[in-house]
């Protein structure tokens, strides 16, 4: 496999839950939960993409790193994509792993079960989805639902991502996990579109390098990571990463 450098785009600035990559769960910031599951991942050094002092100071404090980028970045892309510039501007790392900022329960396994797709030299883009399970899922927009065609085992070819309930019928759905590993000139290729049609209307900056005709792979895994979006997702999370008690 190619070198791999692990970026975490985190900013302060959220709709429903600001300052969220600094808030606190088991007595860590959530950005230090983050960075520590991607190291523990072992694919390569990992790095902070920031527009925050605040953050930055705390990652720093962990024993991380960080790379400041601009504050008027629309996605979690463009900012990684700066920061791959800023920490490895001579190339070494052709893979760039995106892990976003706000999954302090993702698991190692699933950050390199991230990676696997990109073997194939045909696939630009790799990511993660999982078999919905609770019914209530099925049809909430808020789960995006991954479509795609089984290629191997655990490995589907996407066709699309829609916050619908897709496809109809009998048959498994996918969430769709949103965590990326990008070859470096997909990455590049990317950022540098538009935003297409159905990603607008989606709201789902996938669709973008789908209907420029770029393959996206995805592995299957067991469980989906917490994302932390709102103040109910953040007491979870603290329950879930409390410390537990000696018998």
């Amino acid at each position: 496999m190619a070198d791999i450098l692990i970026l975490i785009p985190a900013r302060m600035a959220s709709t429903r839950l600001p300052g969220k990559p600094l808030a606190e769960i088991a007595g860590v910031p959530m950005i230090v939960h983050v960075l520590r599951r991607a190291y523990a991942a072992g694919l390569g050094p990992v790095v902070v993409a920031t527009d925050s002092a605040e953050i930055a100071a705390a990652v720093d404090k962990s024993g991380g790193r960080a790379v400041m980028t601009r504050a008027d970045h629309l996605s979690g892309s463009d900012r990684i994509f700066e920061a791959v510039g800023a920490f490895d501007p001579v190339g070494r790392y052709d893979v760039v792993v995106n892990v976003q900022g706000d999954l302090p329960t993702i698991e190692k396994s699933a950050v390199r079960a991230a990676v696997g797709p990109l073997s194939d030299p045909q696939v630009d883009i790799a990511t993660l989805a999982t078999a919905i399970t609770r019914a209530e899922e099925r049809d909430d927009p808020n789960v995006v639902k991954a479509v795609g065609t089984e290629i191997g085992p655990g490995r589907l070819r996407a066709l699309y991502f829609t916050r619908a309930r897709a496809p109809w019928g009998e048959g498994p759905l996918y969430h769709h996990i949103g965590l990326y590993a990008y070859r470096r000139e997909a990455l590049a290729r990317f950022v540098a579109l538009k935003p297409s049609p159905l990603e607008r209307r989606e709201r789902l900056e996938q669709l973008r390098a789908l209907e420029a005709g770029m393959r996206i792979d995805i592995a299957l895994v067991d469980v989906a990571p917490l994302g932390v979006d709102t103040p109910e997702d953040l007491r979870r999370a603290r329950q879930m990463l409390a410390p537990r008690e000696k018998p």
